[in-house]
This record gives C-alpha cells, structure tokens and sequence, in this order.
C-alpha cells in the first residue's frame, strides 16, 4: 500500500462561504432560468388543420392518404429507398417502420388552426366543436399524442378574436371532460415580449376562473417576424419572450414563409436552408438552451402531389430538409400535407436507426466505464441517452433492442438523459 500523501491547504473555511455566498442569487437564477430539459417526449412534427376543416377523422384520414400516397408511388422498400437514396442495410426496416407508424400514429401532434388558412363564418362555433371533438378522441385513444389550436395573434387587429377563441377552447374543453394531458397552445406572431406577457395574463386568468393549478397552461411561442430574433435595441428578444413566459413556455417554432417574407425574400426562395433561415433558428436555438424550452424548424410548401415524377422530387426535397435539421439539432418541424408523413418519418428513422449502434456501445462503455476508441464526458452522455430516447419515443427503435445493446433500462437513460445541474461539470472518470 503506498504512502498517504499529505494534503495542506492555506485558505480558511470562510472564504468558501463567502464565496459561495456571493453567488447565492446566481445560483438561484440559473436554476429559474435553466432548468434544463423536461425529459418528457417531443414530437418530430406538428400537422396544422384549418379549423373550419377539422374533424373526428382527421388523424386517421391523413394516415390513409399517407399510406395510399406510398402505395402509389413508392409501393415497396426498393422503390422507396430509391428515390430518397436510403441505404441497402436500411430500406426495409425504415420502410416497414413508415408504413406500421402511418397505421399506428400517423400525426405525433395536430393544430386545429384559427390564424393561417382559416376561413370560417362562425369562429366561436368552430371552436368549441374542436374542443368536443378533441376531448371525444381522447376519451376514445384516437387522438394525436399532443394536439391543441393556434389563436390569431395579439395584434390589436385581431387580438379579442384570438382571446375569445382560445377561451371558447378551452371552456369546450372543460365542458367535455377537462384538459388533456398532451394540450397544446401556439401563439403566433409574437412580435414583442410584451405580447407573451399578456398571454399570459390571459392564461392565469383562465387558470383562477376555474380553480386550475397556477401555470397549467402553457404554450408555444411562434417566430415569425424579424423582430422576434432583433430587437430594436440590438439585443436578442427571443430570450427575452422566454423570460416573459414566465415558465409557461414550451416551445419556439420558426415561421418559415411569415419570417422569410418579413425579412424581404423572394418566394421562390423562401425555404428553411436560406442563410435568414438558419441565423432565426440559431438565435432561437442558443436563447432556448437550457431553458427547457424546445425549437422546432418550420415547413416546406412544395407539396408531393401529381404525377409521380412531381412527387418524388418534394419526397426527395422534403427528406433532405428533414435530414438536415436532425443534424442541426431541430428534432421537430411542420408538415403541410399529407404526403409530407412518409418522408417525415422516413428521415426520423433513417437518422436514429444508422447511428443506433455507435450511440449505444458509446453509451454502455460510458455506464461500465469500459473506454474505447473515444472519451466522453457526461454532457456526451446525456447526448447519446437523449438520442436512445427521442428514437425509441417516435418508434425508430424498440426498447428491447436498446436495453439489448446498452445494458441500460428505460429509467437508466432517463437518468443520463437529464442529469443534475452539477454532475455536467463533475469528471466523467
């Protein structure tokens, strides 16, 4: 056994607490402010229906048309993976797992719209039949796992229509059964951190009608002006509208048509891989880390409809699209028809099923502290867990095939997955 080695030291114990005393107010507000993720599941896409357009068979009619759009022009794994350019080791399972989500789940998360593409005489009519027949497909398993509305904006222009919407919603809701657990709230065009404020003013206000839990409710917030990102005075509102959301924000979506637009781009180049596009989303990617607040890219208007030549170039477009903001770290985005799903899916699970078994042995040698060709640290760690975990929630992988590989349970990557403030900054040995 070898010598005990002698440890001095010169500092008394005081200078730590004084220390430690001066950053008491920071502590406490990294820890308001950062909270680090939710852990719960994001959705890889958010499908928006015209209110007046919506109905109990929404969901199951955007799965079929999915399915009838792949029977029709990619009817099999080699046809499939051929226009999109999937790998040999990867055609069949991805194709197999697209068509069996389509059957199972088609839309992960559905907007019954009142703002873009609304165009209804009898808005309060609309939506509270939203509400019942939200409230109806919960109660029966039908709905998507997260679904809500999105209210016109809080411009002086429109705001007492979206107040009075979001509140006939919300009553409707209420009225049938209560608040499901996957509601979701979208305020678009928020301009000023202002606007989120009031919203939320809106929401406590909705919240004491009814004896609701404070903060309830919360909601996503939509960039869709230059303003959003730039504020007047040179600084980054975007942060500043997650402050304002005073923890009820869950989300920012980026505007893809609305934000190019506002910026002065022409149409034919207002797409979510223009510079403007990628400068939005990394403001609102850098203001929301750590927050808990999740960013979502925006859509494609090329839809893959018409002849088959047509539809396997958006097919193609869309699933580049998709590719590249998983690797951006933009896990969700917007679809605008139903053939977008099968190239949705087809991308999600491209992505996750070629880099599954790196991220599992990484993962597992991390857990055993095994080593290997590579060194990672905790904040690896809860990158490859969070991995593992948005894969097996969209269906890309199979809990089984995962705990086969890593050794790690369910509640194991949970626990990489969203560590304690402290144990990122702690050495991996």
């Amino acid at each position: 056994m070898g010598q005990q080695e002698k440890v001095s030291t010169s500092l008394a114990g005081a200078v730590s607490e004084g220390i430690s005393a001066s950053l008491a107010a920071v502590d406490a507000e990294l820890d308001r402010r950062y909270p680090g993720d939710p852990g719960t599941r994001q959705p890889v896409h958010t499908v928006y229906v015209p209110g007046n357009l919506f109905d109990a068979g929404t969901v199951r009619s955007w799965g079929d048309q999915a399915l009838a759009a792949l029977d029709e022009h990619a009817p099999d794994a080699a046809s499939f993976a051929a226009v999109l350019g999937l790998p040999d080791d990867l055609a069949g399972d991805v194709y197999g797992r697209v068509r069996a989500k389509l059957e199972r789940e088609p839309i992960e998360d559905l907007r019954v719209d009142f703002e873009d593409g609304y165009g209804g005489d009898d808005e309060d009519r609309d939506a509270a039949r939203a509400a019942r027949l939200v409230s109806e497909a919960y109660a029966k398993g039908t709905a998507a796992p997260y679904t809500g509305i999105r209210m016109k904006c809080m411009e002086a222009a429109v705001r007492d229509r979206g107040i009075r919407t979001t509140d006939v919603f919300l009553t409707g809701l209420l009225e049938h059964g209560g608040l499901p657990e996957g509601l979701v709230l979208t305020l678009p065009k928020v301009t000023y951190p202002e606007q989120v404020t009031a919203f939320v003013r809106l929401l406590e206000a909705f919240e004491k009608a009814h004896g609701l839990d404070a903060g309830r409710l919360g909601f996503e917030i939509q960039i869709e002006t230059s303003q959003a990102i730039l504020a007047a005075d040179g600084t980054a509102a975007v942060a500043r509208m997650i402050g304002a959301a005073e923890g009820r924000a869950t989300g920012l979506h980026y505007g893809t048509f609305d934000y190019s637009a506002c910026l002065g781009v022409s149409a034919a180049y207002q797409a979510s891989d223009h510079p403007a596009a990628d400068h939005a989303k990394a403001i609102m990617q850098v203001a929301a880390a750590g927050t808990g607040v999740r960013v979502s890219d925006g859509s494609t208007n090329v839809l893959p409809v018409g002849s088959t030549a047509h539809v396997h170039e958006a097919w193609r477009l869309h699933y580049g699209l998709t590719r590249r903001a998983l690797a951006r770290a933009y896990y969700q985005g917007w679809d605008m028809h139903p053939g977008h799903i099968p190239t949705r899916y087809a991308a999600v699970f491209a992505f996750y099923r070629e880099g599954f078994e790196t991220a599992a042995k990484r993962l597992s040698a991390y857990a055993n502290h095994a080593g290997g060709d590579v060194m990672d640290e905790p904040a690896t760690a809860k990158a490859l867990s969070s991995y593992l975990l948005r894969g097996i929630d969209c269906g890309a992988l199979d809990t089984a095939e995962v705990d086969a590989l890593t050794g790690l349970t369910r509640a194991d990557l949970d626990r990489f997955a969203a560590p304690r403030r402290g144990d990122l900054t702690a050495s991996a040995e």
